[in-house]
């Protein structure tokens, strides 16, 4: 060897004694890489908690000694104790659970486990109460909705630069429906505890002027549910008729004073459904946790409306029709944002209809459906006495179909545009019998619309100081006319069957689709429980 080569090993071995002496941890030491190392661990299996811990070296947030990591822990505790307020399964967090896991920690080790642990359900809660318990698609293929998920590692980044009180309380959806349900929630909760509404009602129907048995028990039945002042009267009065008006209003039924069918059954329903149903509803709020627009147009599927929202105020509502209960037909839950309407439309039939409707129609007879135009690939009108329809399947029919604008279109005389993937919009009709129903879904998906024109006075009062004069002038010219919205307006769809209003009862709707029952179901399964409570 040379000297050099000599001097070089020297000074090998002089840093690697160095290194050595550096890495034996002292006792301290090796109780801080005991913890980073089961930090690590215990992280690696979330790839957001891994990435949170790995920024900031493996370093406790809420098992440390600071008074700031002890008012972490002690805030996250009991916030998750009171997750039952927002109808969440306390059961998923269980704070009894974390509060074992810490007391016995005995270890580095054990403080790192249970470090992670305590982060895992922060960030499980967090979601759950800013952005819903349930992934909505996976419990209904026409819930659509895209939920507004925020980034999960965000949460620890953002927690430790907060006050742990001040960001807890901001993860909950801050709107006025929202603070409004959970008033109902624990008032629902409180009349559980007392008994609920007493005894139902033991007929299928009553009329005013009729006495006996059955009306004493509505009558109570009222009282109970704040309908009708406490009352001795024994006969179905005048009294008892408007009371049973404004529960009809309440529950979107037609409100003609008389218990018919459809009233008793809603006026029996219990407690415990309609606790249900506000569960349901918070969970829903919080699938939409984000801002509405200010001026936004929402679409409430079982209340069979549509309303104009601008402020936070309702300055338009009109009744709708939705789509029908067949597998094919229900209207999905989405929003978007309304570009223009279109007045005179045409009605470019869906395909679903052309396949499974009219071409069965047109191979039994060529001139059905004769007030439709069958065109080709080209938008050329087609002959129909120059085709052989039976020689065609829903697959390989070439056609596509189109009502031009009238009076009688499918669409009526004006559709409200806001372009999605589900082919779904607001429109006229020239059904107008329908908007009398007390139940309203019969649509093919797309929201009909009973007061269209006034409608689009609403819409487009924003741009001009005679909407109205402005849309008649479109209107009169009988062709296809396109009117942008200046400021494109965010539309929701919605499915709501317990909402509240600013004053009065918060209002109940029939589960149109079902929906509402398999949400409660996924929610009864993930943990979340119906409860009583004194006081």
């Amino acid at each position: 060897m040379t000297l050099l080569s000599n001097r070089v090993w020297a000074v090998f071995a002089v840093l690697a004694t160095i290194f050595t002496l550096w890495s034996v941890p002292t006792p301290a030491s090796a109780q801080v890489t005991a913890f980073k190392q089961a930090v690590a661990e215990a992280a690696s299996r979330d790839k957001d908690i891994a990435a949170f811990y790995q920024a900031n070296g493996y370093k406790s947030i809420w098992t440390g000694r600071s008074g700031r990591e002890r008012k972490r822990r002690a805030e996250l505790i009991k916030t998750l104790n009171s997750a039952g307020n927002h109808g969440l399964p306390v059961s998923r967090y269980d704070p009894d659970g974390l509060v074992a896991k810490m007391k016995a920690a005995q270890s580095p080790r054990d403080l790192g486990l249970v470090e992670v642990e305590i982060s895992r359900v922060f960030l499980q809660y967090s979601r759950d109460v800013q952005t819903g318990v349930l992934v909505p698609s996976r419990i209904d293929r026409g819930i659509v909705r895209q939920v507004p998920y925020r980034d999960r590692t965000s949460y620890l980044v953002n927690f430790v630069k907060s006050s742990p009180s001040g960001f807890l309380k901001a993860l909950p959806p801050k709107t006025q429906e929202y603070t409004a349900l959970m008033k109902e929630k624990l008032r629902m909760e409180r009349l559980l505890a007392k008994g609920g509404w007493g005894q139902k009602v033991p007929t299928g129907s009553l009329e005013p002027g009729q006495s006996g048995n059955a009306v004493v028990i509505m009558r109570n039945r009222l009282m109970a549910m704040g309908f009708l002042d406490r009352s001795a009267g024994q006969t179905y009065d005048a009294k008892m008729t408007a009371a049973i008006q404004q529960f009809q209003l309440a529950h979107g039924l037609a409100a003609d004073g008389v218990a018919g069918q459809s009233t008793i059954v809603e006026l029996n329903r219990s407690v415990q459904e309609r606790l249900q149903s506000v569960i349901v509803a918070m969970e829903r709020e919080r699938w939409v946790n984000q801002e509405r627009g200010r001026r936004h147009i929402l679409v409430n599927i079982p209340d069979f409306t549509a309303k104009v929202f601008d402020n936070g105020k309702l300055t338009f509502e009109t009744r709708s029709v939705v789509g029908a209960t067949n597998s094919d037909r229900p209207t999905p839950e989405f929003s978007d944002v309304m570009e223009f309407m279109v007045i005179n439309p045409s009605w470019y039939v869906p395909r679903s209809i052309v396949t499974k409707e009219y071409l069965p129609a047109l191979q039994r007879n060529p001139n059905a459906v004769s007030h439709i135009e069958i065109t080709d690939s080209k938008g050329r009108r087609v002959n129909r006495g120059a085709v052989n329809f039976s020689q065609y399947t829903a697959r390989t029919f070439p056609f596509a179909m189109r009502q031009p604008p009238s009076k009688g279109n499918a669409l009526g005389l004006v559709k409200f545009m806001f372009p999605n993937r589900y082919n779904i919009y607001l429109h006229d009709t020239p059904s107008k019998n329908l908007f009398n129903r007390e139940s309203r879904a019969f649509s093919h998906g797309c929201v009909r619309l009973a007061d269209p024109f006034d409608f689009a006075y609403t819409l487009l009062a924003k741009q001009t100081n005679d909407p109205k004069g402005l849309f008649q002038s479109k209107l009169a010219t009988g062709a296809e006319q396109t009117v942008m919205l200046e400021q494109p307006v965010p539309v929701h769809i919605v499915y709501r069957t317990a909402f509240t209003t600013p004053k009065g009862h918060t209002q109940y709707r029939r589960d149109v689709y079902g929906r509402d029952a398999k949400i409660w179901n996924a929610l009864s399964q993930a943990g979340v429980a119906l409860r009583a409570v004194q006081g």
